[in-house]
């Protein structure tokens, strides 16, 4: 509750400066059946202490389970004082800084977060966030297309390994502007985009070619190969990235020869809590020579007439700016408290703590697989190297071992049936920083009995005569 500061003295001259003695006075004019009734169903006032222990309480009844559901949404550590200041009133009101005078401190919050985004991925320019990751992919598909004018074909390769709600959305959404997406197969063995099956399309005229890291399976791309193969064919590259994984692998801006020319992704890693779907942010840079096809805004600092710093909305290329033939995007409204939490979230971290957050994922996720794969009938799907998750295929379907898991509260994993049935009885694993030797210890001893428990249904011991 927000404090009012107005004493019982401040209240009696505020109604004497307006004529009035009360102020039920003062809402006379409310007729009597539009007042709200007394909330008679309120039960006595509890202390602060009370209150505390009754919601634990309540909070314990919903279950603590342990999540290692991946697949795009992640349970990562958030510093305390990431969400205590990014709903400070003037944060958490705030709307769009379309008068600088009055906005210097969103402003400036922007500023940072793009300059932390073209740090972490080694790009010249970063907007200020998008609707989510879906979304950015499909702008960032957009952009490629408007920039690339060399290509006329208006066609688009995309991965299979791209994660399939990304490239659902990007086909809702570019499907009925002349653009061809061009779905490429995975390698059977690897789980990757192999450089070599695009020979296929070797001198076609391609827009872009999109490029995952890591991909939906975990499996880390030969971005380089990829990359480079892009340029050679005259498309642009366009990666599409979790923040985590460029604080200790190479970022974007580092891909192949020239780096990639478009970067997007989710930003739901940081600093954004698993909240039943949302809300999350998308992210989008790019080199300097495409800026002028960026959608979104663009922050920039500069000096008043007094030399003083200070900032200002510099590229807004949006159809309430400007004319609607020449817009840039009309769904590019940006998550500005989502922005906040996530500026907040890297200061605080720093390079060396996501770097750390980074590594733990990794450690925990390879931790987890080896003990997993210890049941007879599990083992990995994919024989590349990962980072944060990885495909398991299972002696039994998916979505009865995960339905079994959860019986037992653990959170398993993501059935890939629906998205990839060619794999067969397999789920995706993830496991971050968050979760302890001991939740992964629990998770492989349960999976353990269930596997079992169901093997053992399905053939019995004969009977001996």
């Amino acid at each position: 509750m927000p404090f009012i500061p107005h004493t019982a003295d401040d209240v009696r001259r505020m109604l004497a400066a307006v004529g009035v003695s009360s102020l039920d006075e003062l809402f006379d004019e409310i007729p009597p059946g539009l007042r709200a009734a007394p909330l008679s169903a309120v039960p006595p006032g509890l202390s602060e202490m009370e209150i505390a222990g009754l919601m634990q309480a309540r909070a314990r009844e919903d279950g603590q389970a342990p999540c290692f559901i991946g697949a795009g949404a992640y349970d990562h550590h958030i510093p305390a004082a990431v969400w205590q200041l990014a709903t400070r009133g003037e944060f958490y009101s705030a709307y769009t800084p379309y008068q600088a005078e009055a906005s210097q401190g969103t402003l400036q919050l922007l500023y940072e977060f793009q300059s932390m985004m073209t740090a972490l991925l080694a790009m010249d320019v970063s907007n200020a966030s998008l609707y989510d990751g879906a979304s950015g992919l499909a702008e960032a598909v957009l952009m490629a297309v408007r920039a690339n004018r060399r290509s006329k074909s208006h066609r688009v390769l995309m991965p299979r390994t791209v994660h399939p709600a990304y490239r659902r959305v990007v086909r809702s959404i570019v499907s009925n502007q002349g653009i061809e997406l061009v779905e490429l197969p995975y390698d059977p063995t690897g789980g990757h985009t192999a450089p070599e099956s695009l020979q296929a399309f070797a001198g076609a005229d391609i827009a872009a070619l999109v490029v995952p890291q890591p991909n939906f399976f975990g499996v880390l791309e030969e971005v380089d190969a990829l990359t480079d193969w892009a340029h050679a064919q005259g498309a642009l590259a366009i990666g599409v990235v979790n923040p985590l994984v460029a604080s200790v692998l190479a970022p974007p801006g580092e891909w192949g020869a020239q780096g990639a020319d478009i970067a997007c992704g989710e930003g739901q890693p940081l600093g954004i809590p698993l909240s039943s779907g949302g809300p999350y942010f998308g992210f989008l840079c790019c080199r300097e020579a495409l800026v002028r096809q960026m959608p979104g805004r663009i922050i920039g600092a500069t000096l008043d007439l007094e030399g003083r710093r200070g900032f200002t909305l510099t590229l807004q290329a949006r159809e309430q700016h400007i004319r609607r033939s020449k817009a840039t995007s009309n769904i590019c409204t940006n998550q500005g408290l989502m922005v906040t939490a996530a500026t907040i979230h890297m200061a605080l971290m720093g390079a060396e703590g996501l770097e750390r957050v980074a590594a733990a994922c990794h450690a925990n996720t390879a931790m987890l697989v080896e003990q997993l794969c210890a049941i007879p009938g599990v083992a990995p799907v994919f024989g590349r190297p990962v980072f944060h998750e990885r495909a398991l295929r299972l002696p039994a379907p998916a979505a009865e071992v995960l339905r079994l898991l959860a019986a037992h509260n653990i959170l398993g994993g993501y059935d890939l049936a629906a998205d990839y049935p060619e794999l067969g009885d397999a789920m995706l694993v993830c496991a971050t920083e968050l979760r302890t030797a001991t939740e992964i210890g629990q998770y492989a001893q349960k999976l353990g009995r269930v596997i079992a428990a169901r093997t053992q249904a399905q053939c019995p011991v004969q009977p001996k005569f």
